[in-house]
């Protein structure tokens, strides 16, 4: 005989529209307790299949079916069980199927599943050589064209996937290939005013800097765009003169010469830093960065620094700057 949990599970699949909700509203529920995962994740073989057929009903039974789905992946083992019964795949499909009214929460379902491994492999579609990359190509594009102004931003957590993307070397190769020219599309949101897509697009760049020993050209080709996002998140708050704005490219030198806003999440500054120090290790990098007259940016950024973590990782890329003056361009340091 069926126990109690066997037959609400047996319930998610009934003919009755009512039964259905009822039973998928009391397993959401389970989910939002320990003692409710634990029950849950003794029957995983069943559960996850019969969620994951009620994502494609109406929305009153496919939000409690994914709510359900984003607390039960927050399980590491779990999660793997939903990637390996193909998740990414089926929660992609509905997605973009038109008309999906569960958007937000479908995104961070994926959030979830690609905090591991093999989550990222299967989004990333490894080894199908004719789709691989799709689903992410999809995701940066409907993250760069959604608004993040709405007070509804359902792709505002793409950024926290690319992050999550971006830690897996194929994934860094994707994103950083030029004929795609997906990392140039990211970057540009960080103009967004959504500290969430900032956090993802600032997270994402480090991330994709862990390749500048060998895609160091790569990343250069979109300088005007990546100079400005790693340099005014780190730059201070002061209106710069035109002595120290002449050096710099356009896009750089004009946004330091007018009132900006600040960038005061800490996490975001250090990614920036980090960023550039990552780029300043090899040869080329430190050449670009006198260039765009990096040095003079990072010593005013760091007068009004006042949080110990982010004055470290400037001091990091100061120490290395030091040693690394043997360049033409560290030799001609101006004084300034």
């Amino acid at each position: 005989m069926a126990n109690e949990m066997e037959e609400l599970i047996g319930f998610l699949s009934s003919p009755s529209p009512q039964v259905k909700k009822a039973a998928v509203d009391i397993v959401r529920g389970l989910t939002g307790s320990e003692e409710g995962l634990q029950s849950l994740a003794s029957y995983s073989k069943t559960v996850l299949p019969s969620l994951s057929r009620l994502l494609g009903e109406n929305k009153e039974v496919s939000e409690l079916a994914t709510e359900a789905l984003v607390n039960l992946s927050q399980n590491s083992d779990l999660a793997a069980k939903m990637i390996e019964m193909g998740f990414i795949k089926t929660t992609m499909d509905i997605l973009y199927k038109q008309g999906c009214e569960i958007t937000g929460l479908l995104v961070m379902l994926l959030v979830n599943l690609t905090q591991l491994d093999a989550g990222v492999e299967s989004l990333l579609q490894v080894g199908d050589d004719k789709v691989q990359g799709l689903y992410v190509m999809k995701l940066v594009r409907s993250f760069c064209t959604s608004s993040s102004e709405k007070e509804d931003d359902p792709f505002g957590h793409v950024g926290s996937i690319l992050v999550n993307v971006s830690k897996n070397k194929a994934g860094r190769t994707l994103l950083l290939d030029p004929k795609r020219g997906l990392l140039k599309q990211i970057i540009r949101q960080f103009d967004s005013t959504s500290l969430l897509r900032k956090k993802g697009v600032s997270g994402t760049i480090r991330n994709c800097c862990f390749e500048a020993d060998n895609q160091l050209q790569n990343l250069l080709l979109i300088s005007e765009f990546l100079w400005p996002a790693l340099l005014l998140p780190v730059a201070g708050n002061k209106v710069y003169n035109e002595q120290d704005t002449s050096k710099m490219p356009l896009e750089l030198g004009s946004a330091l010469s007018i009132e900006r806003e600040p960038v005061s999440n800490p996490e975001i500054r250090i990614q920036a830093l980090e960023a550039i120090y990552l780029i300043t290790l090899q040869g080329a990098g430190r050449r670009a960065f006198w260039s765009v007259n990096g040095p003079r940016i990072l010593q005013i950024g760091y007068e009004e620094e006042e949080d110990t973590k982010v004055m470290g990782a400037y001091e990091q890329i100061g120490s290395l700057l030091v040693e690394g003056n043997d360049t033409e361009e560290g030799s001609t340091q101006t004084s300034s």
